[in-house]
């Protein structure tokens, strides 16, 4: 089924790109190709794949292989690949602690000296170096994902860098799943999250976990003064050792703390293998993992299922739009296909339920998603408070997207630092 709906696409591609080639030319000659010795003729074999010839970069913070952010990210440049015939540029443990004499700067311009037609600069602290690229090479389009300097009403807009747009998945609502999954299966009602830095895009992440959770626990008809969500912040997108908190330490500390699901924020996937460890040994424990579809085969008898980016789709029509000269800087943060939020080749906001979900709790989330789909549910209304007691939205309000985005604090009922400072 994959195939072929990935078929379809790419069906759908190749129409897009010869209406654009028809409409660029004024000639009604046949088409023709030149052949390796040179001799001109009829084209009389399959057509070639649309961005056969271009080159495009993928900038990753962390490794390929991560099983989490960076190795979506690396995924969808394969998708770009494998849907176009384009070639990927792609280098990753982009960050200080990894390469600390590397600039997301020097990355880009080393690209572009290799061909690169597009640049993917995939965290959010890329955020200097990619503006500063942008700025180097006005004419090359580039995508900082996660950020909002294409945002018109964002904190952070910059109108002078024309070729720069932002994409992003809208992972509260992936978020809010995990959350409801989690207290779906909680026999305690103690929740635990290993945060990464602590930003607005994690704040707003953290709270949308807790609710989901508060949704779903008062749903089942529980206390809700007996439902408990605390994070620990790790200090960056995964374990550097001696700079960052251990995930791992983090993780055990949680689960002798009283916690029994255990959901991850950060790129990697200690806390799903902590509690797979921790159950082998006869604890009943749970996890969430985050960012990768495949993230549950790390401990899958543990795994409640996991929220994931599926960033394909929206870069393929990034680079389509370069390959043929469309491309227009947009800030976009999308949300799921609610017609199959699984679908490979439409949605940017997944989730899988995970070997360890029980029959009923699945039963549940589906209704929880079913009513997030529809606008049954609205999770993001007041009235609801920061932690210090001020107002987030009122009585009433529905938060906007600008609201959302930029969440100052974590909502009052978490635990946990709202600042480094």
């Amino acid at each position: 089924m994959r195939q072929g709906k990935r078929s379809v696409r790419l069906l759908m591609l190749l129409v897009v790109f010869a209406l654009v080639a028809a409409a660029c030319s004024s000639s009604s000659e046949e088409t023709t190709t030149t052949a390796a010795g040179g001799d001109e003729g009829t084209t009389t074999t399959e057509a070639a794949m649309p961005g056969e010839g271009f080159k495009f970069g993928m900038i990753l913070v962390g490794p390929e292989n991560d099983r989490g952010w960076s190795q979506a990210h690396y995924e969808a440049g394969k998708y770009i690949e494998e849907m176009t015939g384009a070639e990927m540029i792609s280098l990753d443990t982009v960050n200080p602690a990894d390469r600390p004499e590397t600039s997301v700067e020097q990355v880009v311009s080393d690209m572009i000296d290799q061909g690169a037609q597009l640049i993917f600069a995939t965290s959010d602290d890329m955020k200097d170096g990619i503006e500063a690229a942008a700025a180097e090479h006005p004419d090359v389009p580039m995508i900082w994902s996660s950020g909002d300097s294409a945002w018109e009403e964002g904190e952070a807009y910059r109108a002078d860098l024309p070729n720069l747009g932002n994409i992003m998945g809208k992972m509260t609502i992936g978020k809010a799943i995990a959350g409801c999954a989690a207290a779906l299966t909680s026999e305690t009602g103690n929740l635990a999250y290993v945060g990464p830095l602590i930003n607005d895009e994690t704040r707003r992440l953290v709270s949308s976990v807790y609710l989901g959770a508060k949704n779903c626990w008062e749903k089942a008809g529980n206390d809700p003064a007996d439902l408990n969500l605390e994070v620990n912040w790790i200090g960056f997108w995964f374990n550097i050792p001696g700079v960052t908190l251990d995930p791992t330490e983090v993780t055990n500390a949680f689960f002798d703390g009283g916690a029994d699901v255990v959901l991850s924020g950060i790129d990697t996937t200690e806390a799903l293998v902590v509690a797979g460890q921790r159950a082998a040994a006869g604890e009943k424990v749970w996890a969430i993992p985050y960012d990768f579809e495949g993230a549950c085969s790390e401990a899958p008898e543990v795994c409640l299922g996991v929220p994931y980016f599926n960033w394909g789709p929206a870069y393929l029509d990034v680079a389509a739009s370069v390959m043929n000269g469309t491309y227009e800087r947009q800030f976009q943060w999308i949300g799921p296909d609610w017609t199959d939020i699984n679908n490979p080749d439409t949605s940017m906001i997944g989730w899988v339920n995970g070997d360890a979900l029980s029959d009923d709790a699945a039963a549940a989330l589906d209704e929880f998603i079913a009513g997030l789909g529809d606008g049954s549910i609205d999770l993001f209304v007041g009235p609801l408070n920061y932690q210090d007691g001020s107002t987030f939205l009122a009585d009433g309000e529905k938060g906007t997207d600008v609201q959302i985005w930029y969440m100052k604090q974590l909502l009052e009922g978490i635990e946990g630092a709202s600042s480094s400072g």
